[in-house]
């Protein structure tokens, strides 16, 4: 199974150390599921990582090694295509790099991207749906 996982989900993750986020990022590093990610993502990563409101929230060393793990994702994506399907242009990458990747799924918090449901072949679902997707 291979899976898109958006930055608020990576960020939520750390920031709690249990919830769906935290089960999420547990289960990628155990290698239940693939994981695409891209250049942009990371870029993306650090730049929220470092906003002053998540700072403090983040452990700066644990923020370090999910950039390099997101370097090392199973599919690393440098070239995406915009699809301008998105509500939020500044989310388009995702359903860009669902669709480059033929991701089963894109898990995101994001209230307008779940109101899409699909995009390709790709499910757009929340955290907690796909924690038990992977609890199964």
């Amino acid at each position: 199974m291979l899976a898109v996982v958006d930055t608020n989900v990576l960020l939520s993750a750390l920031h709690s150390d249990g919830g769906p986020p935290a089960e999420i990022l547990d289960a990628w590093r155990a290698g239940r599921f693939r994981l695409a990610a891209s250049g942009e993502q990371v870029e993306e990563f650090k730049r929220a990582a470092n906003y002053p409101k998540l700072r403090p929230h983040l452990p700066r060393r644990a923020v370090g090694r999910v950039v390099n793990q997101l370097r090392r994702a199973d599919v690393l994506l440098e070239r995406l295509r915009r699809t301008g399907d998105s509500p939020d242009p500044g989310d388009d990458y995702l359903l860009a790099m669902a669709i480059a990747a033929g991701a089963d799924y894109l898990v995101t918090g994001d209230k307008a991207l779940l109101r899409l449901k699909r995009v390709a072949k790709t499910r757009i679902v929340s955290p907690l749906r796909f924690a038990t997707v992977l609890a199964r």
